[in-house]
């Protein structure tokens, strides 16, 4: 064989080993995650719910244009969840958007921009940006805020959370816009519970994830086989705030709906005192509301109580402070019958939310049972509750208080209960008989939040204002969130939302240290290459000369 047919054949072996090497590439993705927190490695969840999308699944991000460097971060990492999940599967579809110059139809369709404060050396600026992602699946549409919204300390705090809920946002999104079966939901009613128009803020928003239902429990009273039948067709019960004593017939299906699998969102006041008629006649008697459920709960580990925890860490309160022209002025006092509850991060469901504010709310006892129980809901260090029945008065607000009158420590205002449930009624005489009774659960899990307007939302105009917005104050609160993370958590079969417990360490630039030692990095950078190529030639001139001379 001759030496030019033999290059030949070496140059298309090696064309063969590059077109081998570009085709493997771009259809074999390899991966080796070496981070310590296993940030680019998806969970089994995500692989699960991605791996059943059949049909083109379009990921549209209007992370893209000119904002700060820290955001940067934001779309690199978005970028490479992106790339994971089309990597899984390539029904999806990746786009970046610039959104300049679609600013209105973004805020029309719900997208909110940010406004951030942007350090660069003593000059501080500001940056708008849209750290939203859409998904169109079919002729449905789901928006993916990006950004964590909770009071964080710094930009790189809420920059670490964002990342860090990065998995969970795409995953729970693709699996409500992928989803053709709706879990059904029981708003309980007949036990003078909150008027709907009350729950709307809330409601609204499960409603388009989940099959809604009003279901009259006061019917176990006439038909309670039939009753409790139906009951166990649904997933989960929401409770609202009831003021009307539980019957015997009632109870015994709550408590067999829990045993036959059902699961339960209580949000419950033991105590009456409101603040409509509190802002009305300027005072108000604090009593017990009985509604005759202490049995059930004593049974399932935790009993409520008959008081109102007053915490030094609360919410405002508006009222009148004199009038300037004809015109009454207002002012916001801070007002310890609202705790103002901050997250304590210690599960999915209270992780990276604004503090949920209770009014009125009362503590509830941790009994010990076979049951875990996971508190959601605490206050402060510096909080007391007060026993029923005492007058709670708006002059209070001109009192300072004493720290050192509030020591009782956390007092535990939410409550999470998980495990096997015994049935209430065990070794009991059952006020009705039923071929569903049932002695004892499987796993499963009930929410009781001891207030009762952690769900109302205000109405301003006679229309119901967003849940979590005070409509004397215009403040935002985390409730919202709060509760469609316990219906999500509640009605979680395959542990979508513990996603959000995932933890990443970011190594972020000390940019005060960066402006002040910029002149030296900048030299340094500039000067040192040419030092080094400098000796480089120099050396090898001296070798080049000694060599031939």
């Amino acid at each position: 064989m001759s030496k030019k047919i033999k290059h030949t054949y070496q140059i298309l072996l090696l064309l063969l080993v590059i077109i081998l090497i570009n085709f493997l590439s771009n259809n074999i993705h390899f991966q080796f995650d070496l981070t310590k927190d296993k940030r680019y490695t998806l969970s089994e969840v995500t692989k699960n719910i991605v791996s059943e999308i059949n049909n083109p699944l379009v990921v549209k991000v209007y992370l893209e244009g000119d904002f700060p460097s820290e955001f940067k971060r934001l779309q690199l990492e978005t970028k490479q969840h992106l790339q994971q999940l089309r990597n899984e599967n390539k029904n999806v579809v990746i786009r970046f958007v610039n959104p300049l110059g679609m600013e209105k139809d973004l805020i029309a369709q719900g997208m909110q921009p940010s406004q951030l404060s942007v350090k660069e050396g003593s000059k501080i600026s500001q940056a708008i940006i849209f750290p939203y992602a859409q998904i169109l699946y079919g002729k449905k549409v789901e928006n993916i805020s990006l950004l964590s919204m909770s009071n964080y300390k710094s930009q790189e705090e809420q920059l670490t959370a964002s990342i860090e809920n990065l998995e969970y946002a795409f995953t729970d999104a693709i699996s409500k816009i992928s989803n053709t079966k709706r879990k059904n939901i029981a708003i309980l009613t007949g036990n003078n519970e909150l008027d709907f128009i009350y729950l709307d803020g809330l409601l609204k928003t499960l409603a388009k994830d989940y099959h809604l239902e009003s279901f009259p429990l006061d019917s176990a009273n006439v038909i309670p086989n039939k009753t409790l039948e139906l009951l166990t067709k649904f997933d989960l019960a929401l409770i609202a705030k009831p003021t009307k004593s539980f019957t015997e017939n009632e109870k015994f299906t709550l408590d067999q709906f829990q045993t036959n699998g059902g699961k339960t969102l209580w949000l419950l006041d033991n105590v009456i005192a409101e603040q409509d008629s509190l802002m009305r006649t300027g005072s108000t008697l604090a009593i017990n509301r009985d509604l005759n459920l202490t049995d059930l709960f004593f049974q399932y580990g935790i009993r409520p109580k008959f008081n109102v925890v007053k915490d030094l860490y609360s919410a405002t309160i508006k009222l009148a402070n004199g009038n300037i022209g004809g015109q009454t002025q207002f002012k916001d006092y801070l007002w310890n019958y609202f705790p103002l509850i901050t997250s304590e991060n210690n599960h999915s469901i209270n992780k990276n939310i604004l503090p949920v504010q209770l009014k009125f709310a009362n503590s509830i006892d941790l009994l010990k049972n076979d049951i875990k129980k996971t508190v959601l809901l605490q206050s402060s260090k510096l909080s007391k509750p007060f026993g029923t029945p005492f007058e709670i008065n708006l002059n209070e607000v001109s009192e300072k208080p004493k720290p050192e009158n509030f020591n009782n420590g956390n007092q535990t205002l939410g409550v999470l209960l998980e495990g096997e449930f015994n049935s209430a009624y065990k070794d009991r005489i059952k006020p009705y008989k039923t071929t569903l009774y049932k002695e004892k659960s499987s796993l499963n899990k009930m929410i009781l939040i001891a207030d009762g307007d952690i769900i109302k939302n205000g109405i301003k105009q006679g229309e119901p204002l967003d849940l979590g917005i005070d409509k004397y104050t215009g403040q935002r609160f985390g409730n919202k969130d709060f509760l469609l993370n316990s219906v999500n958590y509640l009605l979680d079969n395959n542990g979508l939302l513990n996603l959000r417990s995932k933890k990443i360490q970011l190594q972020f630039l000390d940019k005060e240290k960066a402006f002040k030692e910029r002149t030296f990095w900048q030299t340094l950078n500039v000067a040192l290459p040419l030092i080094v190529l400098g000796l480089f030639g120099l050396v090898f001139g001296y070798f080049r000369k000694r060599k031939y001379s």
